[in-house]
């Protein structure tokens, strides 16, 4: 099924006037998206977190890296934009990882009608074709679902670093233009108190039912606080979860 009929089937399946919703505020993101790539040069990624699908806008920075040539489009299976993370070294990727998932964590504590008003910006290197490394700015936003309380599309913009602009994460505000710094926010806040217990119980290798008895709460309890600890962390399983808390500073 081609990318378009993924979308159609997705969100046909709702009732008719929520489908043309999505659908309208979907157009209005990738024009925003293409229009970063055009007057900026960016390359753009726009990505539908409920899909699962990404749609890439090459401005002129794709030459620099070699990426596409510039004025291309294209939409992916995924919301990982593989061929341009690949450029990322290692040790920046996993830090912009942990910047962004504190980012989402920080976003979604927001009142509904302020979470497009921060902006995340940080600076990273990515490999030139010459195998050189460029400092790049990296800018990320978070679009809501018209419709619920969840967070749906992810705009990502890469265009070269021509400012000076401190080392990692910060949070714009984009109405006062306050900066500050992402790790100073308390990522403790991420996890509740409870999340944390359950978490280090899971690190310690116990099974739901001996943490249910050593927390005196039911097994549906913790297998509840299992689920939000992954979607918090935005990892797929336990062994991940333990990873990502220790590298926050959470355990």
């Amino acid at each position: 099924m081609d990318i378009v009929g993924k979308l159609n089937s997705l969100f046909l399946k709702q009732d008719s006037a929520k489908g043309r919703r999505y659908l309208d505020e979907l157009e209005r993101y990738k024009r925003v998206a293409r229009s970063y790539s055009l007057m900026e040069g960016t390359v753009s990624v726009l990505s539908d977190m409920h899909a699962n699908v990404s749609y890439l806008y090459y401005g002129g920075f794709a030459k620099t890296l070699n990426l596409k040539r510039p004025g291309t489009e294209e939409s992916i299976a995924s919301i990982w934009e593989e061929n341009i993370l690949g450029l990322i070294p290692r040790e920046d990727l996993y830090d912009k990882y942990l910047q962004e998932l504190r980012f989402f964590n920080f976003v979604k504590r927001l009142p509904r009608e302020r979470r497009q008003h921060y902006c995340l910006v940080s600076k990273l290197r990515m490999r030139s074709p010459s195998g050189d490394c460029l400092w790049v700015c990296h800018r990320m936003f978070y679009v809501p679902d018209p419709f619920n309380n969840a967070l749906w599309l992810a705009l990502c913009l890469y265009g070269p670093l021509s400012f000076d602009w401190p080392g990692g994460g910060h949070l714009v505000d984009t109405v006062t233009g306050a900066v500050v710094e992402l790790g100073a926010r308390g990522e403790s806040k991420i996890l509740s108190d409870r999340e944390i217990q359950v978490l280090r119980l899971i690190d310690k290798g116990l099974i739901s039912k001996q943490i249910a008895d050593t927390l005196s709460i039911s097994i549906h309890t913790v297998s509840r606080h299992r689920q939000e600890i992954l979607a918090k962390l935005q990892v797929r399983n336990s062994i991940e979860a333990c990873r990502v808390a220790k590298d926050l500073g959470l355990l």
